[in-house]
């Protein structure tokens, strides 16, 4: 583990310190600033020759930030010779942007892909990406975690009765059926569309039985919380007894935080691939570690062990 450096940016810093203390190691030193005009500078503080090299930045708040930053990181290691850099990516911004949908519009989840590999990634490693053809995006290897077992084994240690698992929309179907199979639950499906642009979405119908069940949405983040509070209330509306919701990534954008505070949902359980501020910790909010997911990769890619072997 002498030839491992773990470095990081401003995006996670509490995460990266996470992940060190997971693998017994020092958080690798680096200088990461911005200038009075604006400009991101980047220097790191020790060797890393030839060094397995990991640098941990989600693409969060402020995203263009975070995500400048990442790259001017992976161009400084790679002006200092490390030997493989893998960026460790928690939460993939830009990552909903997959695809084109309307006329005129950009792949932005390409052209980051594109970015990350110009800057100098000879790796990522990243968890639950927002559409499972992302990966092919990279023309590098990419390794996808998932948060899913977490958020299972969170629910069976409470042992809820009359369980439906709600994927939040179609496009969650999977990791819905995936979580329902964990739990020995069915699996029910919210039919929704969005409405241009702007974040807002009309929910359609439910697809399933949830009538006396203890409901469980799951999706993979939770943005500005608009969706899910119309998703809870169109459940609680078709008579289930309550509704706890979970996810990998906890954006809370905009008015995320008060919609959740007066929305009637029991509980939210979240990771912390995203950093969030203390005064987003409401107390129906619940806050699973990521780090040791993210560490135990890390040690089996450092040590050339499987990453699938995790989750067999």
């Amino acid at each position: 583990m002498d030839e491992l450096k773990v470095l990081c940016g401003r995006a996670h810093p509490a995460l990266a310190k996470e992940i060190t203390r997971y693998l017994r190691i020092r958080l690798g030193k680096c200088e990461v600033k911005q200038f009075s005009n604006e400009n991101t500078f980047v220097r790191i503080k020790e060797n890393v020759r030839q060094r397995d090299t990991f640098v941990v930045q989600p693409i969060s708040s402020p995203v263009n930030n975070s995500l400048v930053e990442l790259l001017i990181m992976l161009d400084a290691l790679k002006r200092a010779s490390a030997g493989r850099i893998t960026a460790v990516i928690p939460y993939y911004g830009y990552g909903r942007t997959d695809k084109k949908d309307q006329p005129r519009v950009p792949i932005t989840a390409k052209l980051v892909a594109d970015l990350l590999t110009v800057a100098g990634a000879n790796r990522v490693l990243t968890v639950d990406l927002h559409a499972a053809q992302i990966q092919g995006f990279f023309n590098i290897p990419v390794d996808e975690l998932t948060a899913l077992n977490m958020l299972g084994n969170y629910f069976i240690e409470k042992a809820y009765k009359d369980v439906v698992v709600v994927a939040s929309d179609i496009g969650a179907t999977k990791r819905a059926r995936d979580l329902g199979a964990m739990l020995n639950a069915p699996l029910a499906i919210m039919e929704k569309r969005r409405l241009g642009n702007d974040d807002k979405t009309e929910t359609l119908n439910v697809i399933g039985d949830v009538k006396g069940k203890i409901a469980i949405t799951v999706d993979d983040e939770i943005d500005t919380a608009g969706s899910l509070v119309g998703v809870v209330s169109t459940l609680l509306g078709r008579g289930a007894l309550e509704v706890h919701a979970c996810c990998t990534h906890p954006i809370f954008s905009g008015p995320a935080i008060k919609r959740l505070a007066e929305s009637p949902v029991k509980e939210v359980i979240v990771t912390d691939t995203v950093r969030i501020p203390n005064r987003k910790r409401i107390d129906k909010i619940t806050v699973l570690p990521i780090a040791p997911l993210l560490g135990e990769a890390i040690k089996r890619i450092h040590t050339g062990q499987s990453v699938g072997a995790m989750f067999e």
